[in-house]
């Protein structure tokens, strides 16, 4: 939070160190180590609007970037909203007050919970898992069955230096529940879609 905070919403180059996937991290921007990179943000806004969900899952808020970014697809669509969670009390005050202050709060509900806990009515047409690396993998299992079966999963930190979640991604696509594509971005990108 004290990155965010000194950055005070300036883009950074990313300074994540290369992979073998991602050999120039520095040709993306950032606002912070914990907030998907600046160009991911676009592409998530950007499939908001390419395909018009009703319902976006979000796990993880942190400062509640992303869940705006989505929201601002969400308000071009003029329908639609996003749940998101952020397990951190002190994190999700800050979000909190952010997405109060945003003129975009209407498409957005803000959770303090945990996304193994976090109960979501509805068919979630897009699902951006970003929270503790750990329960990736549990967090879609968890929310694969309400999800729309034309929908997508999106998993962040899935580089191979991250391997967590880049192995959680492609176990469940060993299992026959996902088809997995893997974005070469500095963090590392799961776009997927249920297997039917």
């Amino acid at each position: 939070m004290q990155q965010a905070e000194q950055a005070a919403g300036a883009l950074l180059p990313e300074y994540h160190r290369a992979t073998p996937e991602c050999p120039h991290p520095e040709h993306w921007s950032m606002y912070d180590s914990m907030t998907a990179e600046y160009e991911v943000l676009e592409f998530l806004r950007t499939l908001v609007t390419t395909l018009k969900p009703d319902l976006v899952v979000e796990t993880g808020s942190f400062l509640g970037v992303s869940t705006q970014w989505i929201a601002e697809g969400l308000e071009r669509n003029g329908f639609g909203r996003v749940v998101s969670c952020e397990y951190d009390p002190v994190v999700f005050a800050k979000a909190q007050e952010k997405i109060a202050a945003s003129p975009l709060r209407g498409r957005i509900e803000l959770r303090n919970e945990s996304s193994l806990e976090m109960d979501v009515h509805g068919t979630i047409d897009l699902l951006f898992s970003d929270s503790d690396m750990p329960v990736r993998e549990q967090e879609v299992m968890r929310f694969l069955p309400q999800m729309n079966p034309h929908g997508l999963i999106l998993m962040h930190d899935a580089s191979s230096h991250l391997k967590v979640v880049r192995e959680a991604a492609l176990s469940l696509e060993r299992k026959g529940l996902l088809s997995v594509l893997l974005l070469p971005t500095p963090r590392g990108l799961v776009i997927a879609q249920p297997k039917q």
